[in-house]
């Protein structure tokens, strides 16, 4: 899909909406409960947002859901997040195709157990022919690897007389991009008061506008939500231009 930077222009408000949902085990703790609730509350909170996509204008919405990094969590949290996600693609499934909405994944399948996989690619047949809110999850995702697994892709077309490397461009290396099929995000959202990028969307997200908000992940409401969105069409978006 071309890169569109100057959508802006035309709609003021994000098409697309990139979210680091963050503050999950941190909303358990001040409950003295389980981080693994948190996550669970969290993962609901994922559906709410999704439904409110069209109210606010937003055709595709990407979230952050693990990353590559976080394998150095706890074997009890992160065995218990895979367990998780299995559960979550299996009970929404049949809800995102009812509603309308794409689900795709990004990120390394390969060190996913083979449940998990078959599950993500039972979501994204079934939802393949939805056109409502495209739902993309990144599981097991980092900004650097996919660069890094798109590169090897390039190199070995060229290896293979399938790329002149004369023709290389900065267009050229998103075809080989997990996101190759989506637009740029306009607007990247961060809960829980952290800001920084974590690895996420780095090449996608250059001329992205950033939101760090102090809102816990499970706390994140649609209203807050609306005002974010909101929030983005009122600023000026040059892309590195002067305006005249």
């Amino acid at each position: 899909m071309a890169r569109d930077a100057n959508h802006s222009e035309t709609h003021r408000g994000p098409r697309h909406v990139a979210i680091i949902m963050d503050g999950n085990g941190r909303w358990a703790q001040l409950r003295h409960r389980p981080r693994l609730f948190g996550h669970q509350a969290g993962a609901r909170r994922v559906r709410e947002i999704v439904e409110a996509c069209p109210e606010f204008g937003v055709k595709y919405v990407t979230i952050f859901a693990f990353s590559t990094e976080n394998w150095k969590r706890t074997q009890t949290e992160v065995a218990g997040l895979m367990s998780l996600f299995r559960r979550y693609i299996h009970k929404e499934m049949e809800a995102f195709r009812r509603d309308n909405v794409q689900v795709r994944f990004i990120g390394d399948r390969v060190r996913l157990d083979a449940k998990l996989r078959a599950l993500m690619d039972e979501a994204e047949e079934t939802t393949r022919e939805c056109t409502g809110t495209n739902l993309t999850i990144a599981l097991n995702y980092g900004g650097r690897d996919e660069v890094a697994r798109a590169t090897k892709r390039l190199a070995r077309d060229v290896r293979d007389g399938k790329l002149d490397p004369e023709s290389v461009d900065e267009e050229t290396l998103p075809r080989y991009l997990d996101t190759c099929v989506l637009p740029d995000p306009d607007l990247v959202i961060r809960t829980s008061g952290e800001a920084r990028v974590s690895n996420f969307l780095l090449w996608q997200s250059a001329y992205a506008e950033y939101e760090f908000i102090d809102t816990l992940w499970p706390d994140f409401t649609r209203e807050e939500f609306g005002r974010l969105v909101g929030a983005y069409g009122k600023r000026e978006r040059r892309f590195g231009a002067v305006k005249v």
